[in-house]
C-alpha cells in the first residue's frame, strides 16, 4: 500500500511539474503552519506551481478563521486545519471528502519566559502542582485552549482555583505573551510554541491528560486547481516529508 501510495504521489507531482504553472491559495491553521513553511517551498520548486498562503485558525468568531473567509466567499484550492472541523465543512458541502488527507498529530505543550526555571510537568501531580502555584496562564483560542479551559482544569480539578489567573488568548501565538512577561506559563499545541522566539520549551503535557489533536487538509468544492492541489496535498503527507513534520514538534500519523 505504501509503494502504491509513493508512486501515485510521484505521478501526481510529474503531471504537476509538466503541467502550466498555476498559484493556488491555501488556507492553513496554527498547528500545522510551521511544518506548511519548511514543505510548501519545496512542493513549489518541484512542481514550478506557487503558493499563495492565508493564516487563520480552524473555528473561533476571528475574521481570519478558515470557515468565516470560506463563507464571506473568499478562494481557496487547498485547506489545511483540524481535523473535526474540516469536517464540518464538508459536512456544509464546502469541502469534497474524497480529497480529505490526513496529516499529523499535534499535542499540546508548555513554555515559559527564556530565562526563566523550567516547571516540572512530567506527571499529572506535578502538572497540577504546576498550575496552582503558577501567578498567571495563558492558553490558545484554539482546539488546544477549548480543551485546557473545557476539560483540562476539571480533569485537575482545579477549575474554581484558576479562573482568576488563567485567560485564553485570541489571535496571537500563545508564547508572545509569555515572552513578554504578560503571563507566566504558556500552553499551546507544540508546533505552535516552538517557532516563537523569547519562550523555552518544557514539555508535553502528560499522556494521560493530553489532547490530540488531528490536522488534515481537503480541496474546497470550487476550487480552481483542484489537480495541482491534490499533487500538494500528497506531497504534504508523503513519507519524505515526515522528517520535517516531526522536526516542528508534531507526530507523524501511523498508515
Amino acid at each position: 500500500m505504501k509503494k502504491l501510495f509513493n508512486l501515485t504521489a510521484l505521478a501526481l507531482f510529474a503531471f504537476s511539474a509538466l503541467a502550466h504553472a498555476e498559484q493556488l491559495n491555501v488556507m492553513t491553521s496554527g498547528g500545522f503552519t510551521a511544518a506548511y513553511k519548511i514543505l510548501g517551498p519545496k512542493f513549489a520548486a518541484a512542481t514550478g506551481n506557487t503558493l499563495d498562503t492565508q493564516l487563520g485558525p480552524s473555528m473561533g468568531k476571528a475574521p481570519e478563521a478558515i470557515p468565516n473567509r470560506l463563507a464571506r466567499g473568499e478562494h481557496a484550492d487547498v485547506v489545511i486545519m483540524v481535523g473535526y472541523a474540516l469536517d464540518d465543512l464538508i459536512k456544509q458541502g464546502k469541502v469534497d471528502p474524497a480529497s480529505r488527507v490526513e496529516l499529523a498529530d499535534s499535542r499540546i505543550g508548555l513554555v515559559v519566559r527564556e530565562g526563566a526555571a523550567k516547571p516540572d510537568i512530567s506527571n499529572v501531580d506535578a502538572l497540577k502542582k504546576t498550575l496552582l502555584d503558577a501567578q498567571s496562564v495563558a492558553y490558545s483560542d484554539s482546539a488546544s485552549g477549548v480543551y485546557i479551559e473545557q476539560q483540562l482544569f476539571k480533569k485537575l480539578g482545579i477549575e474554581d482555583q484558576l479562573k482568576p489567573k488563567a485567560k485564553m488568548i485570541p489571535k496571537v501565538p500563545v508564547g508572545s505573551v509569555v515572552a513578554t512577561g504578560d503571563y507566566q506559563l504558556g500552553f499551546q499545541q507544540v508546533s505552535e510554541l516552538l517557532p516563537v522566539p523569547g519562550v523555552s520549551f518544557v514539555a508535553k503535557i502528560p499522556e494521560s491528560v493530553q489532547s490530540v489533536t488531528r490536522f488534515a487538509a481537503g480541496i474546497p468544492v470550487n476550487a480552481e486547481h483542484p489537480a495541482e492541489a491534490k499533487a500538494l496535498l500528497a506531497y504534504l503527507a508523503a513519507p519524505a516529508a515526515q522528517a520535517d513534520v516531526q522536526a516542528t514538534g508534531l507526530d507523524s500519523v501511523k498508515r
